[in-house]
């Protein structure tokens, strides 16, 4: 596209509207951008080609009306390859993009935002979420950004400006906190809001599990492609899974509470995995948060198998209790088989669901900004992460205003990332009473 056609839709109107021929071109341009013909496509570019954005193309070729997919990109080529080959057998007419449109490296993101697409998905591992919001909006694009969306707090400051600035654009930003368009996880929290089970003065959210998958090093790798490869274990590039998994509950919970915590103090470590592979996260978390109203949220996240496990959040009140991912409310304030309220409808798919939201609304001419929460919540997982790491009492004011940044040296296969191996292999760990995190 020339320059001029990739300016956004205002600046577009604004350098146009001095002629008539400016004024008929800037109408054509509202319509585009505004998707309000249901008949129009939309051009999609994936930034990431992992299993996640390969799975949320998917979703947004499964929405009603036209969508092709026509630009790719990954920092690994094995990955944009088997992404596209997956894509094309499934939705063959669906997916066109050329070998010039498929981009790897560290920059590739850029090309995919800069070609001709009108909304992008992004998918990578969260530290870089924020820089490719960011690009995105600032070229024009409607964007899908997978959760979390930072894994430190000047990320989630980047993404709360690039918020405000979607919002001037009249630009979509979607983020994939799907339980906000399941049925039943919108019904619950309406009752609860709605005094169902009168004041709510104590929550509990978790997600304790066996753990994920672990990619061993190979050889010829440097640091840099090693941890890129296992992301999942490195904090620059994850957050700890406090951040990337732990973040749906919490968000629950901001959702119900209609806020954000406002201290903290917590406690965590690693005791099982322990291994090389494991780089430098702690495998448990508990954490305590206060909210301004001066309510409690009980937290707690672990990856250790044979242990009890839960994914779920939890609501108790003056006039009863709630299992809210079951969406059942009781007379109780301790959860038993006196049911007050359960939810009797088709349970939705959220990760399905949040697509066909997002482009129904962009199809009608609306313009939904999930921003400002994705951020937020990123920042309370982050604040919960900073909490156990630190185990000092923190305020939220103190976290989302660190200066601790997560950032590498350089973005290039042969950069130093921000943590580096001993002699023998091992990472530092973050030692409760001696990390600074602010």
């Amino acid at each position: 596209m020339s320059d001029e056609m990739n300016k956004t839709r205002r600046d577009f109107i604004k350098s146009a509207s001095t002629t008539v021929a400016g004024a008929a071109l800037a109408s054509t341009m509202v319509a585009r951008s505004s998707y309000a013909a249901s008949s129009d496509t939309i051009r999609l570019g994936m930034i990431g080609c992992g299993g996640r954005c390969t799975g949320a193309a998917a979703q947004a070729m499964n929405t009603e009306g036209p969508t092709k997919l026509v630009a790719m990109c990954d920092a690994f080529g094995d990955k944009v390859e088997a992404s596209h080959k997956r894509l094309k057998k499934q939705y063959k007419g669906k997916v066109d993009v050329p070998k010039d449109n498929m981009f790897t490296g560290f920059d590739g993101y850029k090309k995919v935002i800069d070609s001709d697409i009108d909304l992008v998905l992004i998918a990578t591992p969260p530290h870089f979420r924020p820089m490719h919001v960011e690009y995105a909006i600032k070229q024009g694009k409607h964007v899908f950004a997978e959760k979390p969306v930072a894994v430190d707090a000047a990320g989630v400051r980047t993404m709360l400006a690039a918020t405000a600035e979607a919002k001037k654009k009249n630009l979509a930003l979607a983020i994939g906190l799907q339980r906000h368009h399941e049925a039943q996880y919108k019904q619950t929290i309406q009752r609860l809001q709605d005094g169902a089970i009168g004041d709510i003065n104590f929550t509990r959210a978790y997600w304790n599990g066996g753990g994920v998958w672990v990619r061993p090093r190979q050889a010829g790798q440097t640091e840099m492609e090693y941890q890129m490869r296992n992301w999942y274990y490195f904090n620059w590039l994850c957050g700890d899974h406090i951040v990337e998994q732990h973040i749906h509950n919490l968000d629950v919970i901001n959702w119900l509470k209609g806020g954000f915590p406002v201290k903290g103090q917590g406690m965590g470590g690693r005791q099982v995995r322990t291994g090389k592979d494991h780089g430098e996260i702690y495998d448990h978390f508990a954490v305590e948060f206060t909210y301004e109203d001066g309510s409690t949220l009980l937290s707690e996240c672990r990856h250790i198998k044979g242990c009890f496990n839960s994914v779920s959040e939890h609501a108790h009140g003056s006039k009863g209790s709630a299992n809210i991912g079951r969406a059942t409310i009781y007379n109780t304030m301790n959860a038993s088989k006196d049911i007050k309220w359960k939810f009797e409808g088709r349970r939705q798919g959220g990760h399905q669901q949040e697509h066909h939201d997002l482009f129904a609304e962009i199809r009608k001419g609306n313009i939904p900004n999930e921003g400002e929460y994705g951020a937020k919540s990123t920042m309370t997982s982050i604040f919960g992460r900073m909490l156990t790491y630190s185990g000092k009492e923190m305020s939220w004011d103190q976290a989302i205003n660190s200066n601790k940044s997560l950032m590498p040296e350089a973005y290039r296969w042969d950069a130093k990332p921000p943590t580096v191996p001993d002699a023998d292999g091992n990472y530092p760990i973050p030692m409760p009473g001696k990390t600074k995190v602010i």
